[in-house]
């Protein structure tokens, strides 16, 4: 049996960490004969917690537990047994892991997001922030994000201190609401930011974002308007209240995306639905 897996999903337990074993592959166990086909009523598709009495890990990301009874019983010990890993549920213990899958999501990450505790990965990075959110995958190339109803595997304590999770990682699971109805708008729709001096560390990371953006809405190979609409909240949600923003910089933003397709209506209106989204 796999003992120092079984003593580390133990550790993270007592930690108020709930924890689960992975199979080869980094995959869950399935479900148990008896829960084939959700015949034990609870947890379709691992989706939506509910009632199960099944004693094993056949659930998933819901299956975590924090007992530790439940965590060295016979039939979890079994499963040590084939385990390969240990895995956590992050919005369980009230954490958010942005899993950065290759060097140019972790590059990305140190330009548009704020220093958390990382913990390195077979090919980049985990970056784990204090707070839960919606778990979403392929929020842009290479960047998932696993909190509540999901789960990541356990790789180590990370270095760093853990920072609160924040505005700019929620954006990026935020869907783009239907447009308002309104009457046709200019291209260029400045922000009147709320004054005062910006807190942002040189005039050059706010040109290094812009770039970025611009960046990412030239590369979108599908989804283009959802893309744009993403963009659009991750640079508001990191530049859109201390008032850098200029003329200049949104219409590099909309350029780039009527250059991939999108209308000026569409521009201004997924720049006031993310307005709208972050109160702004």
């Amino acid at each position: 049996m796999n003992d120092h897996l079984m003593r580390t999903a133990l550790a993270l337990a007592a930690s108020r960490v709930p924890v689960l074993p992975l199979r080869v592959g980094k995959v869950p166990f399935g479900n148990c004969r008896r829960c084939t086909g959700n015949a034990c009523g609870g947890r379709p598709n691992m989706k939506t917690p509910g009632p199960c009495s099944c004693p094993g890990p056949c659930h998933g990301w819901a299956a975590a537990t924090t007992d530790a009874d439940v965590i060295a019983s016979g039939v979890w010990r079994r499963a040590w047994m084939r385990a390969s890993a240990v895995a956590y549920h992050p919005g369980g213990a009230g954490l958010t892991v942005v899993d950065l899958d290759d060097a140019d999501a972790v590059n990305w990450a140190r330009e548009n997001l704020p220093a958390t505790q990382t913990v390195p990965t077979t090919r980049g990075e985990h970056w784990i922030y204090l707070g839960r959110m919606q778990s979403a995958n392929g929020v842009r190339a290479g960047v998932d994000i696993k909190s509540t109803m999901a789960y990541a595997r356990w790789l180590g304590n990370g270095a760093g201190a853990m920072a609160p999770l924040p505005d700019a990682v929620r954006a990026l699971a935020v869907k783009e609401p239907p447009a308002a109805r309104r009457a046709p708008q200019s291209l260029t729709v400045p922000l009147k930011g709320h004054g005062g001096e910006c807190p942002h560390r040189t005039p050059a990371y706010l040109e290094r974002g812009i770039t970025m953006a611009v960046q990412r809405i030239t590369e979108a190979s599908s989804a283009v308007h959802a893309t744009v609409y993403r963009t659009f909240l991750a640079v508001l949600s990191t530049h859109g209240r201390c008032g850098c923003l200029t003329d200049t910089h949104v219409t590099l933003l909309f350029a780039a995306a009527q250059a991939k397709g999108e209308s000026p209506r569409h521009c201004t209106d997924a720049w006031a639905n993310a307005r709208t989204a972050l109160g702004l």
